[in-house]
């Protein structure tokens, strides 16, 4: 995948419930800002959260209400192999009609060996009906995917191995594994606040947290690689994860009258001092 994605929020009613209206006003407002695929199920949507049930509720209004406008890609990841491949099989029908490719985050909490993360990633690729994105995000699961083990598990399997988000907040990292991956594969950014130096440093595209507010900047940051678009969004991006993600995408999505601004536990909103704060920054424009 390449150019801009969406980590979709999931939005709650005051009651708690998935607003569905609210996602669909959501989803139209990525596609008119010019998003290239959407992400459902991923960090940003508090997955955790969701029921199984719930999950293949949004899974199905999704795809109703994009209609093949836009690729989607579902996160589907853990720190069980084994209930990762099964989630798998039990979606696989759905993966083959609906979606070009999974999302899968490296295993978290237990904080696998390299030699772990590559065997339970050829797991994954051996179960996966469609193209598999690897997911290193180190600050939220305690585990740095190397460089070195991302190449090997894409030459392991090259037909199914397509990219991986590299969410490791050093462009450094970032840099070596565009080097590691030579054109063979795509390696998008997870940061919204380096998006810029991300794309210079010859990334793919960026799957942002950002772009649920304002999908036209980001689109203009990595189509473009536009400085000063970056320069005037650093501050705005900067706020969304003084307090955590999505605490403060949500905050500003219910700013902008498209959410309202529930969380799930162990999720809450922001403090009233940071609402205040992105409230200002909003309205400066």
């Amino acid at each position: 995948m390449k150019g801009l994605g969406t980590a979709l929020v999931t939005p709650f009613t005051e009651d708690g419930k998935v607003d569905f209206h609210a996602l669909s006003t959501l989803i139209e407002h990525q596609i008119a800002g010019g998003t290239d695929y959407l992400v459902i199920l991923g960090t940003t949507s508090e997955v955790p959260t969701l029921t199984y049930n719930e999950q293949r509720e949004i899974i199905a209004f999704v795809v109703d209400q994009v209609a093949g406008r836009l690729p989607l890609v579902l996160g589907i990841g853990g720190n069980s192999t084994a209930a990762v491949v099964e989630r798998i099989d039990e979606l696989k029908d759905t993966l083959v009609a609906h979606f070009a490719a999974i999302l899968s985050v490296t295993p978290y909490y237990n904080r696998p060996q390299q030699e772990g993360l590559y065997l339970h990633f050829c797991e994954v690729a051996k179960a996966s009906p469609v193209p598999v994105i690897l997911y290193n995000v180190p600050k939220r699961t305690g585990v740095n995917l190397l460089p070195e083990t991302t190449r090997r598990i894409y030459d392991a399997h090259p037909e199914k191995i397509m990219g991986i988000k590299e969410a490791c907040n050093s462009v450094e990292q970032f840099t070596e594994t565009v080097n590691m991956a030579n054109g063979d594969f795509a390696v998008i950014s997870g940061d919204d606040d380096l998006a810029y130096e991300m794309m210079k440093a010859g990334g793919d595209g960026l799957i942002s947290v950002a772009s649920n507010a304002w999908p036209k900047e980001m689109q203009q940051i990595v189509s473009q690689q536009d400085a000063l678009t970056q320069s005037k969004m650093g501050h705005r991006i900067h706020l969304l994860f003084v307090e955590g993600n999505p605490s403060g995408i949500k905050t500003v999505l219910s700013e902008m009258g498209m959410i309202e601004n529930v969380l799930r536990l162990p999720m809450v909103p922001c403090t009233a001092n940071t609402q205040m704060v992105i409230r200002r920054a909003l309205a400066q424009g």
